[in-house]
């Protein structure tokens, strides 16, 4: 299986098969995605505030981190092997870690239903490994547009309507 989930939190969420289906959803609505192993980790308040603090110095729990596998070349080489889907399936792309307590929190705050967020959870933590990134403004509404995108083939609303003056 190309998408993994790991639950360390007592919190409630989504059912796996859900988690995994938003995920494919996203990997597979992108152009140059590949087949590498994704890891859902799914956490408490706790956990997320020291992985928060470790890797973006900032206090407090988040929403969704994302971290791409660091893999030595030698592994990524395909032997002169073109798409080698076998062998891809076998790497890892990295792990999502979603906070589960700050996605309810959020859900409730911004006035959405709690699936409808947590897909956008996974949406927005797989399009980050695939290198999309929200820090210039254009990159932002490149983002935003295909998570739009993703939700909507899945029948959730914009994720971003609710929350923008």
């Amino acid at each position: 299986m190309s998408i993994v989930v790991q639950t360390v939190s007592i919190c409630e969420h989504p059912p796996s098969g859900e988690l995994e289906t938003w995920a494919e959803a996203a990997r597979t609505s992108l152009a140059n995605s590949n087949h590498r192993e994704i890891v859902l980790r799914l956490v408490d308040e706790a956990e997320m505030t020291k992985l928060n603090a470790e890797f973006r110095s900032k206090p407090g729990p988040t929403n969704v981190l994302s971290f791409l596998a660091e893999l030595p070349d030698a592994m990524t080489k395909n032997n002169g092997l073109e798409n080698n889907i076998e062998q891809e399936l076998n790497l890892p792309l990295g792990d999502i870690v979603i906070c589960a307590p700050i996605v309810a929190l959020e859900a409730k705050a911004q006035n959405k239903r709690l699936p409808a967020h947590w897909c956008h959870m996974v949406t927005h933590g797989v399009l980050h490994l695939y290198g999309f990134d929200h820090v210039k403004k254009t990159d932002a509404m490149t983002m935003e547009a295909l998570e739009t995108k993703i939700l909507a083939k899945l029948g959730f609303p914009d994720p971003y309507l609710a929350i923008k003056p």
